[in-house]
């Protein structure tokens, strides 16, 4: 977005930015961990909201927050990005009270495509493997209040 913003403080901005309007990861309880160029770490403890009737977390949460840590992923670098695609393997299941955490990581970048690889654990198990495809959109407007300078 800028030359003159350092790139880790730039993530966080534009971060904290994004999640003050995103009322579908907050009101899911989604808490944003760490972020910066390429990366980002978000978490979630299951509840009972987050329940499906086989008592164990219903897979779109798993997906919301692999999506979301995606999300701060491929917007860390100050150009307003979409995703293009995703999809989601689910290897275990997440139980009430465990705490989830997604870890995104861009793999690959040609031109306005990226590559997202999201790995969702407890502790060292790994629940879920998330691939996401992003798309930036330099002529879309940044989040609202998003400063720089």
């Amino acid at each position: 977005m800028t030359a003159d913003v350092e790139p880790e403080s730039l993530a966080w901005r534009v971060a904290e930015a994004m999640r003050a309007s995103d009322a579908a990861t907050t009101g899911a309880g989604v808490e944003l961990v760490d972020v910066g160029p390429g990366r980002a770490v978000t978490r979630l403890t299951v509840a009972a909201r987050h329940v499906n009737g086989h008592g164990v977390c219903h897979g779109g949460y798993l997906f919301l927050l692999a999506d979301s840590a995606f999300a701060y992923a491929c917007n860390s670098f100050g150009t307003s990005t979409v995703a293009a695609g995703g999809e989601i393997s689910f290897l275990r299941p997440g139980r009430l009270g465990d705490e989830l955490v997604a870890r995104a990581e861009l793999r690959s970048e040609v031109g306005r495509s990226g590559i997202y690889d999201v790995t969702v654990r407890v502790g060292d198990t790994v629940l879920a493997e998330f691939r996401g495809r992003s798309r930036s959109v330099p002529s879309m407007p940044p989040p609202p209040g998003l400063i720089l300078g």
